[in-house]
């Protein structure tokens, strides 16, 4: 489990590809400060598991489904990627609830400048508009944002000065790949809503009750 809240940004070093999977070295600084083998590490959004590290570096391998269904295959060399460990009992809990589990790719469409925010619209694939929610929390390639503005086809994030400073996101151009991980909460309500036969009249107070949300 991870907050959304990037500790720092880290380089791809070295992939070793194999057909429909990789092998990742990343330079890092931070989250190494305290790793151990086996520890989960936030990759641009993607949840992986450590399984080698020296004081500069760590390597994690990125299995077949993880392959095909977020943008690490994109990677090469030199890449910039958003880090995170993963959340600690004892600390604030700074962002919102995100799994490191991608829901689906998005392309940026756009980049506007007003002001002190950094405006981005991405596209998004369609089965993921059910859970996005105007002023909603959103987690773009790990990073823990708001909902200022969905479309059927697109969402738009503010970027404040610190989060275009610390994250990947504001590197990147038009057309280029995003992971995109839709709120924890609306995915289950959602799953519970749909697996439900509902009544004519739609979600009812009754029916929060009965579901345990109220």
């Amino acid at each position: 489990m991870f907050t959304g809240i990037i500790e720092e940004v880290g380089k791809v070093e070295r992939i070793v590809r194999g057909g429909k999977s990789l092998q990742l070295a990343v330079a890092a600084k931070k989250v190494l400060s305290d790793v151990q083998l086996g520890d989960s590490i936030s990759v641009n959004g993607v949840c992986l598991t450590v399984t080698a590290f020296t004081k500069t570096h760590f390597s994690a391998d990125v299995m077949p489904e993880t392959f095909k269904s977020t943008s690490l295959a994109a990677l090469t060399p030199g890449s910039s990627v958003n880090l995170e460990r993963a959340m600690a009992a004892n600390g604030r809990f700074g962002g919102h609830f995100v799994s490191g589990h991608v829901d689906g790719v998005g392309h940026i469409i756009s980049k506007k400048h007003e002001e002190n925010a950094l405006y981005i619209t991405i596209s998004f694939p369609e089965q993921l508009s059910r859970y996005l929610l105007y002023k909603g929390s959103i987690a773009l390639d790990g990073t823990s944002l708001t909902l200022f503005g969905v479309s059927d086809n697109d969402l738009t994030v503010s970027l404040i000065p610190h989060t275009r400073d610390e994250t990947v996101l504001a590197l990147k151009g038009i057309g280029d790949p995003v992971n995109i991980e839709c709120d924890m909460l609306a995915k289950y309500v959602g799953n519970m809503l749909e697996k439900k036969e509902m009544p004519r009249k739609g979600i009812t107070m009754d029916l929060l009750k009965e579901n345990g949300y109220l």
